[in-house]
Formats: C-alpha cells, sequence, structure tokens
C-alpha cells in the first residue's frame, strides 16, 4: 500500500525522470519523491538542443520541463549536480557520489537516458571537437556554429543520423560550411532504408551540404590545440575548423548493471531490460526513457527508444507501475524533426529487413508525401513529410494489424480515416 511514510528515488533529471515525478504527484503520491539529477541544471527537454534553441529561435528558459519553483511547490526534493554511484539492492538504498550519502527507497525509478558514443580516432583530444547530448553542449555550440558562419568555416560531421542531419541544417542556417561522413549508403540509412535516406541526401545538398558516403573518419588532424582537417578511410582530407561526433548514444546502463539488474544484448539496444510495465528484473525497480529496454507486443520484439515521445509518455507509466495501476506501456514510437522547411513526424518500426514494400502517397520530389512501410500488406511505419495532422491515423493502422488495399493507401483521395 502505498503511503505518506515511503519514498519514491528517481535517478536521472532528464524528461522521463521529471515527467515522472509530476505523475506521481498528480495520481495523489504524498510520500518523499527525491529526484536526483547529475547536471547542474533543472531538468529539461532534449529536442530544442538541436532545433529551435541551437538556431537561436528558442530562448533558453523554453527548455525546461518545469519552472525552477514546482519543483518546492510540489514537494519534490531535486538534487542538482549529484550522481547516484551505487544500488544496493538488498538494504534498499542509493548512494551519492560526491560525499557516500545513503538515502532508502521503497520504489526506484533509473532514468538515466544515454550519452554519445565517441569516436575512437586520433585527434578527439582537440578543442574544436564537439558532441550534442547536453544543454552545455548546445550553449558551446550555439557560439561556434555562429562564429563559423561569420568567418566561413567549416564543420565535418561524422554521422548522418537525425542529430547530424538536424546540426548540418542548423549550421548552414548560420552560414558555415557543412561536409557529412556517413559509413552507410544513405542519410538515415538503418532508421528509414535506402527508399527514402536519398530525400534527405538531397534536400541537404540543395542546401549547400556535401556528403561522403561509405566511408569512416579515421584521424582529426590539428596544430596547436586546433583542428586543420578530417582524414577519412578512403585517403582523403576534409578541411575542417570544428568536427562533430554524431555517431548515435549508448544508454547509461553502468549503475543497472553494478546493481545486477539483467541488460538486454545489443541486438535489442543494450538498455535495462523492463517488463511491460517498465519493472526491472527487480520488483521495486522500474526504468524509463532512453535507457529501458521495453517487450513491445506490437512489433514482436524488445525496442529501445530514444526519442523524446518515449521520455514523454515512459516516465508516466513508470510512475504509474510504481504506484501499482495497471499501466502497460505500449505506445507506438513517434520522433520528429525540422530541417530547412521540411517537417516530418514518424511513427512505428520497420527496420531494414523488416519490410518488403514502401508506399508512397503524394509527391516525393516535392517533399509532401507520406511514406509507408510495409510487410504482407499490413504497415508496419509511416513518416509524413510536410502533411499534418495524420498521426493518429497512421498510428491506428499500424496499431491494427490488418492488411490494407496498398493501392487505396497510395491514393491521396481515400481518406486515411476510411483505411485505420
Amino acid at each position: 500500500m502505498v503511503d505518506a511514510d515511503q519514498t519514491f528515488v528517481i535517478v536521472g533529471g532528464g524528461l522521463a525522470g521529471a515527467k515522472a515525478a509530476e505523475t506521481l504527484r498528480a495520481e495523489g503520491f504524498s510520500g518523499r519523491v527525491i529526484l536526483i539529477c547529475d547536471e547542474r541544471d533543472h531538468p529539461y527537454e532534449r529536442p530544442p538542443l538541436s532545433k529551435g534553441y541551437l538556431l537561436g529561435k528558442e530562448e533558453r528558459d523554453s527548455v525546461f520541463v518545469h519552472e525552477p519553483a514546482w519543483y518546492a511547490r510540489n514537494d519534490v526534493e531535486l538534487h542538482l549536480g549529484q550522481t547516484v554511484d551505487r544500488v544496493d539492492r538488498a538494504a534498499k538504498t542509493v548512494r551519492f557520489g560526491d560525499d557516500g550519502t545513503l538515502v532508502r527507497y521503497d520504489k526506484l525509478l533509473l532514468a538515466t537516458g544515454a550519452e554519445p558514443r565517441r569516436l575512437d580516432i586520433p585527434g578527439t583530444d582537440l578543442a574544436g571537437v564537439h558532441h550534442l547530448r547536453r544543454l552545455a553542449h548546445a550553449e558551446r555550440l550555439k557560439g561556434v556554429l555562429g562564429a563559423l558562419g561569420r568567418d566561413n568555416g567549416h564543420l565535418v560531421i561524422a554521422g548522418a543520423g537525425w542529430i547530424g542531419l538536424e546540426i548540418a541544417a542548423a549550421a548552414r542556417t548560420y552560414g558555415a560550411e557543412v561536409t557529412v561522413i556517413e559509413h552507410g549508403p544513405t542519410p538515415l540509412h538503418g532508421v528509414l532504408g535506402p527508399e527514402l535516406g536519398n530525400v534527405f541526401a538531397e534536400l541537404h545538398r540543395e542546401h549547400g551540404v556535401r556528403f561522403h558516403f561509405g566511408v569512416r573518419l579515421t584521424e582529426i588532424i590539428g596544430q596547436d590545440g586546433m583542428v586543420l582537417a578530417a582524414r577519412t578511410d578512403d585517403g582523403e582530407e576534409h578541411p575542417a575548423h570544428d568536427v562533430l561526433a554524431a555517431i548515435g548514444a549508448a544508454p547509461r546502463v553502468g549503475l543497472a548493471e553494478a546493481a545486477g539488474l539483467e541488460i538486454a544484448d545489443r541486438a535489442h539496444g543494450g538498455g535495462i531490460v523492463v517488463d511491460a510495465r517498465l519493472r526491472t528484473s527487480d520488483p521495486d525497480i522500474y526504468a524509463a526513457g532512453d535507457v529501458a529496454s521495453f517487450p513491445h507486443a506490437l512489433f514482436g520484439t524488445s525496442l529501445r527508444v530514444e526519442h523524446w515521445a518515449n521520455a514523454l509518455n515512459g516516465g508516466p507509466a513508470a510512475a504509474r507501475s510504481m504506484l501499482g495501476r495497471d499501466a502497460v506501456y505500449d505506445r507506438v514510437p513517434y520522433f520528429f524533426t525540422d530541417q530547412y522547411d521540411l517537417g516530418m513526424e514518424y511513427s512505428g518500426w520497420a527496420p531494414p529487413g523488416s519490410y518488403d514494400q514502401v508506399v508512397i502517397r503524394g509527391d516525393a520530389g516535392k517533399r509532401e508525401f507520406i511514406a509507408f512501410w510495409a510487410k504482407e500488406g499490413r504497415v508496419l511505419a509511416g513518416m509524413n513529410v510536410n502533411v499534418w495532422d495524420v498521426t493518429e491515423p497512421i498510428q491506428r493502422l499500424i496499431r491494427s494489424g490488418a492488411p490494407v488495399d496498398l493501392d487505396a493507401l497510395a491514393d491521396p483521395h481515400v481518406a486515411l480515416d476510411s483505411l485505420a
């Protein structure tokens, strides 16, 4: 029975952790809520870091999940700039890394997120090598892009995933020269496959971005601590004043692993294994957000989803599960991007090899279309590009699991609602 004598601890001060704390109070939990964040900033949302805030369109304060006074007003004990270095499952305690303070919990939520994968090549210690994950990274990168734009400087980006492409768009908007190095055959190959990756390649080429596919960075060349060029494994040297590593993120599972919790293999994202209610292998410990690998009945596999919507919805789902509610987490994965004049929303899960057909509704050449990934006539995923207010019917098509008339699916004159 949940009551005022219980303590719920949340480790991780991102969107998932902050929304979990909010949900605990909204659902009437009257015990202690302790939220531990290893950054000194209040919990914030990450999409603006590569979108509006990076471009100077949004103010810094707009990124925060709650206004600072919200935590005290809702009796959430917020510990900023604090790390947890140990979970003792037998004693049901967490230990602060700086002074060894022990805090006992009745329920524990791990929302530790992910961290950028690092380039393992010579030259990464140079001053002009960057990553983007935290607000401090975005603040620094914002200044770098402005300076590159003013000075006609060159930015080399390793990786043509969502972060790499969004930063490429921001850099070109500032006026910087941009070269993207990608070992795959197209941008976003692991998400969109070859059929749609080229849509984004052409978009960026039209805005002056140079791509080099099928190669990897092997060295960042510098002098006096500054970046001069980036070398790829085909022997080419690319002019560079700054280099951004955007080669993906790894779940922060060290704390969970040391505590003996089950960790997924790399094929399933390598996150903390949870059940459909976001419970780990310890019934009093939960995980949500980027770090959780959860079973999805609709797709018949376990997924680890790094996108904003997963944190937004997963944190509250974990909080309800901690409270003993019947809170199965089965959201259809969703994410969005904004690049130049292109806006896109994607729902579902359809990695290369999982589908047998891509159906286009609309005009891909004009970048006003919806793409559907289907297998045996069943829709696995849908992406709407500069077409709006269609996420709900797309997700209904995915959830139904029923075969669809693919000719009707491709016909813009047939209402999506009639097919779902």
